[in-house]
């Protein structure tokens, strides 16, 4: 079994979302002076490969540190469907591919290839990027899945200011994962993951560390 790093490096040229803080690593202690070196670290809680917790959309939804682990750790199901920019994946799409592939089971965690994050360092990145449709999510609302990942900015369109995606998912009490990497070096529809966010106390989101597991 190999491991695949699904993140992305958080630096000081890691895109944030608009109107987000640009993210800072800072210097504050170095060897010469201190002893030893430290720094301090400036982003948003949503920066970098992240996930959403249902709190983000949902007024008593559950929150980062009250996720359980079960919930983060397990076996995820590869969706390829590429689109260009602007363009849904819809319920037909994924329809399309259970009847390739088999039909995915209730509780799974669906992990969607766009292709969109070969355009991270894009000014159009975060306004035109590949989401979901409103009806794909509950169609995967309906199977009641554990968690949904992409590898782009939002699970919403770009250009969907009202994060009606977010919302579907986060009410029904949907994990969401965004800014994915390296999906493609999967190379079966279905593999381990582990997904580990800071353990934030009432957090909306974290980074995260994502990794596959594969044979």
């Amino acid at each position: 079994m190999h491991s695949i790093d699904l993140t992305l490096t958080i630096s000081g040229s890691t895109p944030s979302f608009p109107d987000s803080p640009k993210t800072q690593l800072i210097s504050w202690s170095n060897i010469k002076e201190d002893g030893y070196n430290m720094e301090l670290l400036f982003f948003s809680s949503h920066t970098g490969t992240h996930i959403d917790a249902p709190f983000h959309f949902v007024r008593n939804g559950l929150k980062i540190n009250q996720i359980p682990l079960d919930r983060l750790i397990g076996k995820g199901i590869l969706v390829k469907i590429h689109k260009p920019k602007n363009t849904a994946i819809t319920k037909s799409d994924i329809l399309l591919f259970e009847k390739n592939h088999g039909i995915i089971p209730s509780n799974s965690s669906v992990f969607f290839i766009s292709g969109w994050i070969k355009n991270l360092q894009k000014k159009n990145y975060f306004k035109e990027n590949p989401g979901l449709s409103v009806s794909a999510a509950k169609y995967l609302a309906s199977k009641k899945i554990n968690l949904v990942g992409i590898d782009s900015p939002s699970i919403d369109l770009g250009k969907d200011i009202s994060f009606r995606v977010h919302n579907e998912l986060s009410q029904n009490n949907i994990l969401i994962v965004e800014n994915l990497i390296n999906l493609d070096k999967i190379n079966s529809l279905t593999f381990d993951f582990s997904i580990l966010p800071l353990k934030l106390k009432d957090a909306t989101g974290s980074p995260v560390r994502a990794v596959a597991f594969c044979n």
